[in-house]
């Protein structure tokens, strides 16, 4: 593991690291954010997962987010949203291929080789961070779009690994919405009972666990009908009785404009969850 990037920040650091991707095959970087608190011991870690095009530079650079989690004393994480490489698949457009993982474990020629997102977010990064960093296994998982697609896939598919889950803008419902149809076509085939297993909508139906969801939704989001619906998942988590609470904000569009106006909030909200009794 190689750090390519060192920015003093709120008192902490923003870091880059460099390594070799077992589950991936390739070459990947994450971003980590420690704040002034672990220099005095381990802290809790909240992972971000990014939306279609982004890399693990857009959020560290336009969200504001180290500010609180220097306040709050938490590490924040952010992986990219695809496998990288010259030998990596890619596809034409921006919703498919590089910088479009969607958070997946592809199964499908070509993408199956490289593109596993779900299990290099869900086991490979965190054993990384927590056997190289001050960090302990408190998590809390957050993302916007597609990455808020992928948090709340992450969360409700490992019930206890997570303290807390949030999500801005996020794909709520895959399945039925033309930016996951196009995925999971590619990723996962043309079999839809396979696709459930990563669509939020499907997975409150039958979780184990409660974990209460935070999800803001700009009213001016370009995105919202054709492609996000999160009246979809409200409904689904409505039914099954899963705790979610849907903020749809006036005049907000998609944009790291509206990240960085709430996530001050939802810092705060993971940093009560992960410092609660029985977290760190």
């Amino acid at each position: 593991m190689l750090r390519v990037e060192r920015r003093a920040c709120f008192g902490g650091w923003q870091d880059v690291y460099e390594h070799v991707s077992a589950t991936l095959g390739c070459t990947m970087r994450f971003a980590i954010f420690l704040p002034p608190q672990a220099v005095d011991g381990p802290v809790p870690v909240l992972y971000w997962l990014s939306g279609l095009t982004c890399t693990e530079q857009n959020f560290i650079q336009k969200a504001g987010a180290q500010r609180y989690a220097a306040e709050h004393g938490i590490a924040i994480v952010c992986p990219d949203t695809s496998p990288r490489g010259d030998d990596v698949a890619d596809a034409e457009g921006y919703d498919l291929g590089k910088g479009a993982g969607f958070y997946v474990d592809a199964i499908q020629p070509p993408w199956a080789a490289h593109y596993r997102m779900y299990s290099y977010v869900v086991d490979e990064l965190p054993a990384l961070v927590e056997a190289n960093f001050p960090v302990t296994d408190a998590r809390a998982i957050s993302g916007h779009s597609m990455g808020g697609h992928g948090a709340l896939v992450v969360a409700l598919r490992n019930p206890g690994r997570y303290r807390s889950v949030s999500a801005f803008s996020p794909i709520g419902c895959p399945s039925r919405v033309p930016w996951g149809e196009k995925a999971f076509t590619a990723y996962l085939g043309d079999d839809r009972e396979a696709w459930t297993r990563y669509d939020a909508s499907e997975l409150v139906k039958t979780a184990t666990e409660r974990l209460p969801i935070l999800v803001d939704q700009g009213g001016d989001d370009e995105f919202l009908d054709g492609q996000l619906r999160p009246q979809l998942l409200q409904v689904a988590a409505e039914s099954a009785g899963h705790p979610l609470r849907l903020r749809m904000q006036p005049g907000y569009d998609h944009s790291y404009y509206f990240i960085a106006s709430f996530i001050g909030e939802h810092v705060a909200h993971h940093a009560a969850a992960l410092k609660a009794p029985g977290g760190s």
